[in-house]
């Protein structure tokens, strides 16, 4: 048997379907029009965004990169600003808080805890959520992110693969290039020239 989703036709016509109670049934009737309702609403402003982005270059440039979409590359752009402030990518990631706390005293040894989330909430969420898109199409961020998968656990790895598609994206702003530039120099820094071992 095949999954219905639930927000699809099918799905709504399943709900609108349900035998429910007189009182139930209004209820149920008057969300499904506010779920409409909302919905045109929501893709008149998904329409607004998409135009914004297609007018901005660094925007359309970050959008080349699979799983980055018009929000996030907007909100890539306008957070980070000048991408060349950055000295690295640790100082992106420290920026925008997906780096781990620190637990030290002197002469103690160092440790690592949960994130610092010292930074932009927003851009930290929609980097984690471009992740889940991004891994069906780029194999190495795929391999990375199974990687951290079986090391240590869905919700760490998700933000580890994050961190990593938001360097990406910080790279390819500061040097002005798309996606297809950006695998190429990374092919070229990872070949081993002959006879190097």
């Amino acid at each position: 048997m095949s999954r219905i989703r639930l927000w699809s036709k099918t799905g709504l016509h399943a709900i609108r379907s349900l035998p429910l109670p007189p009182y139930a049934t209004e209820r149920r009737d008057a969300l499904l029009r506010l779920y409409v309702q909302l919905q045109a609403e929501i893709d008149e402003l998904d329409k607004v965004v998409a135009g914004c982005a297609a007018e901005r270059k660094r925007a359309r440039l970050l959008m080349t990169h699979p799983g980055v979409g018009p929000i996030t590359a907007l909100a890539t752009e306008a957070i980070l600003g000048d991408p060349r402030r950055f000295v690295d990518g640790k100082a992106v990631a420290s920026y925008v808080g997906l780096i781990p706390s620190e637990f030290s005293s002197g002469g103690q040894r160092q440790s690592l805890g949960r994130l610092s989330k010292q930074g932009s909430p927003m851009l930290r969420f929609l980097w984690c959520e471009a992740v889940g898109h991004a891994v069906r199409k780029d194999d190495a961020l795929k391999r990375f992110y199974r990687r951290k998968l079986t090391q240590k656990g869905f919700a760490k790895a998700k933000c580890a693969a994050g961190r990593k598609l938001g360097i990406r994206l910080w790279i390819m702003l500061r040097d002005n290039i798309d996606y297809n530039e950006f695998c190429r120099r990374a092919r070229q820094e990872t070949e081993v020239p002959c006879g190097d071992a």
